[in-house]
């Protein structure tokens, strides 16, 4: 399915945690109806707590506070900080909560990993970053990620998201259905800016491909340039073939990828791809100040995402993804600019020379790692050609 872009919004851009957890306590704060919150990590550290502390106070003046997280990337929540909201008159859930045993099963890859927020049915938080603090990188700078603050009618989308997963997640727990949420104010549907913008959620029902599509559509009807930022970037044939094709026609493809080891096996698949991609044309950075977290892109100057969507196959093919895309010239130039500064202060560019150098063991690994990516999303049989070539 395609997005239902809608006019008249206001969408704020907002990077790394430095600018996102100020605005998101901020509207918390001054909420009057109702919070929802989703996560895929939710740590107990410096913004866990401060965020806490928000959802906490909101829920004793008489706010309804909702806060989902994921049962892997939040495991400790609940037990921990999650007790705190729950004491506050708050209520958790838990997203496909881990149990202790150890077998490998394909619904367990199947992970909520939207980063969302609505509150009052007025304001809407989408992004990558997670409720975590960004400067708990030992000997790093800190982690690079985005999100948006939205207002307008595309608010009413967001919020009828967060809702119908809140109810789902209730009804797999084989509870009595869970009680709607209560009235908000109506002013959500009124135009607050000027910007066309549509939202885009992953799943394995109606939207299995939806965000990938989004992508696909942009790439394919690019003229001039499309840069890509993507902590986990490990496309299959269909995005890799796009790519490609837009730069055997002249587009300018630059890709900016993480360049710290933060989970070897991707990391090292990922770099399988650079021959091929390099000799396509693609420019290739590697960022080294700190974790890379973004998953962003902006193509001609007009077309411009944000989100929790990696492009890789747990992303594109296993979870729970949202992302939102924007129509709009001078968001588009922000974001752009912001990833020309990271890319000129904290990236260096992979070039074929140095693919050339690597040693025959380095070269094997990489190959390595590629195939047992490819293995593991066999086993999920979510796939299908994409990653079997």
């Amino acid at each position: 399915m395609t997005a239902d872009f809608l006019s008249g919004n206001k969408i704020e851009l907002l990077e790394s945690g430095g600018q996102f957890f100020p605005a998101l306590i901020a509207a918390i704060n001054a909420a009057a109806c109702e919070v929802h919150l989703e996560t895929y990590i939710f740590a107990d550290d410096v913004a866990g707590r401060a965020v806490v502390t928000a959802l906490a106070a909101a829920a004793q003046r008489g706010v309804a506070v909702r806060v989902l997280v994921d049962g892997f990337g939040a495991r400790e929540f609940v037990p921990g900080l999650g007790q705190v909201l729950i004491a506050a008159g708050a209520s958790v859930e838990v997203y496909r909560a881990e149990l202790p045993q150890l077998k490998l099963r394909r619904h367990r890859l199947r992970r909520l990993h939207r980063k969302l927020a609505v509150i009052d049915g007025r304001i809407a938080f989408v992004g990558g970053i997670n409720i975590i603090d960004d400067a708990d990188t030992p000997d790093l700078g800190p982690r690079f990620d985005y999100a948006v603050r939205i207002a307008g009618p595309l608010v009413t989308q967001i919020h009828a998201s967060v809702r119908h997963l809140w109810r789902l997640v209730g009804w797999a727990k084989l509870q009595h259905r869970p009680p709607g949420s209560p009235v908000t104010p109506r002013a959500q549907d009124a135009p607050a800016g000027t910007m066309t913008a549509g939202f885009l959620i992953r799943d394995n029902l109606r939207h299995r491909r939806d965000i990938e599509d989004a992508y696909l559509t942009a790439i394919a009807n690019s003229k001039n340039d499309i840069v890509l930022a993507s902590a986990y970037f490990l496309p299959g044939r269909r995005f890799r073939r796009a790519l490609l094709g837009a730069a055997a026609r002249g587009v300018r493809v630059t890709v900016l990828l993480q360049g710290q080891v933060e989970y070897a096996l991707l990391h090292y698949a990922t770099q399988a791809l650079y021959r091929v991609l390099l000799a396509g044309g693609i420019r290739i950075f590697e960022y080294h100040a700190g974790f890379l977290h973004a998953k962003v892109g902006v193509i001609d100057g007009q077309w411009a995402t944000v989100g929790s969507s990696n492009i890789d196959p747990f992303s594109l093919l296993l979870a729970r993804e949202a992302n939102v895309v924007v129509q709009d010239a001078g968001f588009a130039a922000e974001l752009s600019a912001s990833l020309q500064r990271a890319i000129d202060g904290g990236a260096r560019e992979i070039v074929h020379a140095e693919l050339a150098r690597s040693s025959l063991p380095v070269r094997a690994m990489r190959w390595l790692a590629y195939y047992m990516v490819r293995l593991l999303v066999g086993f999920t049989r979510y796939g299908g050609s994409d990653y079997r070539e």
